[in-house]
């Protein structure tokens, strides 16, 4: 059986090749913002490496109405905090070295959480880098919906979960939205 070491640097090389042959996936799954769950605070993500990038589903959930936030990691350790956010404003880095919001933006909580990932599976299986920050978060969020924004050749067959993993409710690709039993 492959270890979770083992299948996150194939998993890693795999979405670095999605990335490099279809350069336009973020723009069409953001052209399925609308069928995401409602919810009126979105967390998103800055994307990082060759993670699905954000930008045009953060324009298009923003022009529909729905109040933005990012991720913040404070301490490496603990769960992450959300502050609000809109496309344009300014960003540091945080804890993690990920961009985020100033100190200052209002801390909320989202009501639905994009989340980036390496791999999921049909049954709400979300394969991280590894880290556990948004396992920790969902931890203390049970009631916000996990989204996962992926392309959709990261999906994979089934993944092995462990105890402490949350499972997702839904994945938007760039071929659309769906939600998971």
């Amino acid at each position: 059986m492959t270890s979770k070491h083992e299948l996150r640097a194939s998993m890693r090389a795999l979405r670095k090749r999605l990335a490099e042959v279809d350069n336009e996936a973020a723009e069409r799954a953001a052209g399925h913002a609308e069928a995401l769950p409602s919810g009126e605070t979105v967390a998103l993500y800055r994307a990082m490496g060759s993670e699905l990038d954000t930008d045009a589903l953060a324009v298009a959930l923003h022009q529909a109405g729905r109040r933005l936030c990012l991720p913040v990691v404070i301490e490496r350790d603990a769960a992450m905090i959300f502050r609000a956010w809109a496309p344009g404003e300014p960003l540091e880095l945080d804890a993690a070295g990920c961009p985020a919001p100033l100190p200052l933006s209002e801390v909320v909580a989202p009501d639905l959480i994009l989340t980036p990932l390496l791999a999921f599976d049909a049954h709400g299986g979300r394969l991280g880098q590894g880290g556990g920050y948004y396992d920790r978060t969902f931890a203390v969020m049970p009631g916000a919906l996990r989204i996962g924004f992926a392309y959709a050749g990261q999906e994979v067959e089934r993944l092995a979960l462990e105890p402490h993993d949350m499972r997702l409710h839904g994945v938007l690709t760039e071929t659309g939205y769906r939600a998971f039993p």
